[in-house]
């Protein structure tokens, strides 16, 4: 097992398992194998060709490749050095998000993997800050939710790629609104754990965090209502 000893650990998350280990709890070996399920389709389909791009939280950049392959202008963000060396094609940038202005304005801004569902408020507001100081007046921002029963149907597991699972074996709570989750990844050569905290969240209190960030829902994008297209909110 391996932690970062030179990168602060963020409150309530930890991971382990062979390689680095992000502030997160992220393993980055583990990422970095991940395969791409629909998300670049997705993404796609609901933004202009060849627009650019800010992926907060790229990780190993395992939805970044095809992004940069569709031909978006990607630059590429993640808190973790060790995350970035695996990404290729795009510009990268190392910064925690919540902290990130870059002084530039992008046609999408995406925060993918669930991470508008951080347990601290303050960190929330923080990424959707980043969204909004990093959007074009006339861009969009993509936003990943959690399912519905994200936190209800559990345990629960799914394969993953050719020879792994993933087990997301509980969620439970730790405060108010707030679920500490664990998480299991399997593959014949490996075994990583991840725990971290997550805030479940209605509809109607994620359109509030959204119109507190000065964004409004332009598009719930699947029909499970997990991608959102959002938009600078007009006066």
């Amino acid at each position: 097992m391996t932690d970062e000893p030179h990168q602060e650990r963020r409150e309530g998350h930890r991971g382990t398992g062979p390689g680095p280990i992000t502030p997160d709890g992220c393993a980055v070996a583990m990422y970095a194998r991940l395969p791409v399920t629909d998300e670049p389709e997705v993404i796609a389909a609901a933004v202009p060709p060849g627009a650019s791009l800010l992926e907060l939280g790229c990780g190993a950049g395992r939805v970044t490749r095809s992004l940069v392959d569709l031909g978006f202008r990607v630059t590429a963000v993640d808190e973790s050095a060790e995350m970035l060396a695996e990404v290729r094609g795009a510009r990268t940038v190392r910064s925690p998000i919540e902290r990130l202005d870059l002084g530039e304005h992008f046609d999408v801004v995406l925060l993918a993997s669930f991470l508008v569902h951080a347990g601290s408020l303050d960190v929330r507001r923080g990424l959707l800050d980043a969204c909004r100081r990093h959007v074009a007046p006339d861009g969009c921002v993509l936003i990943q939710r959690e399912g519905e029963d994200w936190h209800t149907n559990v345990p629960r597991e799914r394969p993953l790629g050719t020879d792994g699972r993933v087990r997301v074996a509980s969620a439970t709570p730790v405060a108010e609104g707030v679920n500490r989750v664990h998480v299991e990844y399997e593959f014949p050569d490996a075994r990583w754990t991840q725990t971290f905290l997550s805030r479940p969240m209605g509809r109607a209190e994620f359109e509030q965090a959204l119109a507190e960030a000065g964004l409004a829902v332009d598009a719930y994008l699947t029909e499970d209502r997990v991608w959102v297209r959002a938009r600078p909110a007009t006066a």
